[in-house]
């Protein structure tokens, strides 16, 4: 994970940490064609999102990342 965007990251965490929200929802806020701005993508590569029955929500390791923070 870029050290540059792990505080984007962990925004995005703390979105979904909130209330679990819809996929729609989230990547509309947060997903980007920008190959510079991979925030979506490299929170669930690093495990602190997860996609369930079409919503999004923090993991315990996202949960920990942003208690970290």
């Amino acid at each position: 994970m870029s050290e540059t965007l792990r505080p984007l990251i962990l925004d995005l965490v703390a979105f979904v940490a909130q209330r679990p929200r819809p996929y729609a929802e989230v990547l509309d806020a947060w997903r980007t064609s920008c190959p510079r701005l991979t925030v979506w993508e490299d929170a669930v590569e690093a495990g602190f999102v997860t996609l369930r029955d079409g919503m999004v929500q923090a993991t315990e390791a996202g949960r920990q990342a942003l208690a970290r923070q």
